[in-house]
């Protein structure tokens, strides 16, 4: 079991958990993930980490209610636990003075970036950020990459926060306006990375896009992450996560995400229907597990 420490949330659907993982926060390096399983019966879903503290021995992750895994956890506070966290899993991300660097985040993809965009500043490049949400009540890690960011923009759809568009007419702007970029970062939505891509493809300028596709085990045993990197098929969770984007099939990408759809749409109806029956399955599993490791001890 890996206990929940701290959990809050850091917008509407959006939280973050500070999660006892002693050996992953030992080993972590930006842009690496875990996988982790709520109980016995439960899917594994991949999670980037935030960021970690060996000294504490905990890893961060921010996590987005989109189905019924992420609905689930963010249903559970500081207190409870979780069955199984695997990691660090994945190739980090490659750390080194490129020169200028814009970091570009969708949604909580601004969580998904940011460790990386702390590594590059600590390497010595100007990092320019870029993050966008639908209003101003999603906009997360404002203050964090603030303080990492040589400049930051928020994009909001609605121009309830910053400026009205989105990142990319922000990445647009900068490229346009004749910004030397030395690299991209792009981490979100599948249309807004694909969108990045097209956007850097003309000028030539070296784009990187982390992908999170549907993991099962995180070996690359399963196949269930394969992508298709310039022709060829690669796994996201051993290959990966981060990929050239101008070599990403983003079109295939998107129709194996969609594969599952219908299930998960039927399980997310089940959620729905009776929510504390599952909540109180994962604690059930919390207590089975407590209960076993007392009797081993």
């Amino acid at each position: 079991m890996f206990p929940i420490l701290q959990a809050e949330f850091l917008a509407p659907g959006i939280k973050r958990f500070v999660i006892a993982a002693p050996r992953i926060s030992r080993k972590q390096q930006p842009g690496q993930f875990v996988i982790l399983r709520l109980h016995e019966h439960g899917e594994r879903i991949p999670l980037t980490i935030e960021s970690s503290d060996p000294r504490r021995g905990t890893i961060s992750i921010v996590v987005q209610s989109v189905g019924k895994t992420t609905h689930l956890l963010n249903s559970l506070d500081a207190g409870d636990a979780i069955l199984n966290v695997v990691g660090p899993l994945g190739k980090p991300s490659a750390i080194k003075k490129f020169g200028t660097v814009v970091v570009v985040g969708g949604g909580v993809g601004a969580a998904m970036a940011y460790p990386t965009a702390v590594a590059l500043k600590q390497a010595g490049n100007r990092v320019i950020s870029i993050i966008g949400a639908r209003n101003k009540g999603l906009v997360i890690l404002e203050r964090e990459l603030l303080q990492v960011s040589d400049a930051l923009t928020i994009t909001t759809d609605d121009g309830s926060y910053g400026r009205k568009g989105l990142v990319i007419d922000q990445l647009r702007d900068l490229i346009a306006n004749g910004m030397h970029i030395d690299l991209v970062l792009a981490v979100g939505p599948i249309p807004m990375m694909k969108a990045v891509a097209d956007i850097t493809r003309g000028p030539h300028i070296s784009t990187v896009v982390s992908l999170n596709p549907i993991m099962i085990d995180g070996t690359g045993m399963c196949g269930g992450c394969r992508v298709l990197v310039d022709g060829k098929s690669r796994f996201a969770c051993v290959d990966g996560p981060e990929f050239d984007a101008q070599m990403v099939d983003f079109g295939v990408l998107q129709q194996r995400n969609a594969m599952y759809r219908s299930a998960e749409q039927t399980s997310m109806a089940e959620f729905q229907r009776n929510p504390m029956s599952q909540i109180e399955s994962v604690r059930h599993a919390e207590d089975t597990a407590c209960a076993t490791e007392g009797d081993l001890r």
